[in-house]
């Protein structure tokens, strides 16, 4: 790598290089922090934090369906089951399955919680 650093009249020194060599540093510092990023997935995922989600998952949910109902899915439960450990009735769970109703942020907070998800993840587009 070749370079030139030069001082400034105030007295800062200044490293000049050839765009080549800019463009690998660049490359370098995004291929770091992109290792760090999946070193920190490894460890989140091996501490039970994250979750490898299915494909047929993310594609329900690519394709318009209720995220709410294909969580629930996902995990296996029967709206009677996370409606009653949500603290919700079942009609009003099939509502917002149905999109007859909307739910508020602290009923998808509820809801959230029991399908191991972020709020985020049950929000309609």
């Amino acid at each position: 790598m070749n370079r030139q650093i030069i001082t400034t009249p105030a007295g800062e020194r200044l490293v000049i290089l050839a765009e080549a060599d800019f463009e690998a540093l660049l490359d370098a510092a995004e291929d770091a922090a992109d290792a760090a990023a999946v070193h920190e997935f490894r460890r989140r995922f091996a501490a039970g934090e994250e979750e490898l989600v299915p494909a047929a998952v993310v594609d329900r949910i690519l394709g318009g369906e209720n995220k709410v109902r294909v969580w629930r899915e996902h995990r296996g439960l029967t709206i009677a089951v996370l409606a009653e450990a949500a603290g919700l009735s079942q009609p009003f769970v099939s509502q917002i399955e149905t999109g007859k109703r909307k739910a508020k942020p602290e009923t998808l907070a509820s809801l959230a919680k029991v399908l191991r998800v972020d709020i985020e993840d049950l929000r309609q587009a």
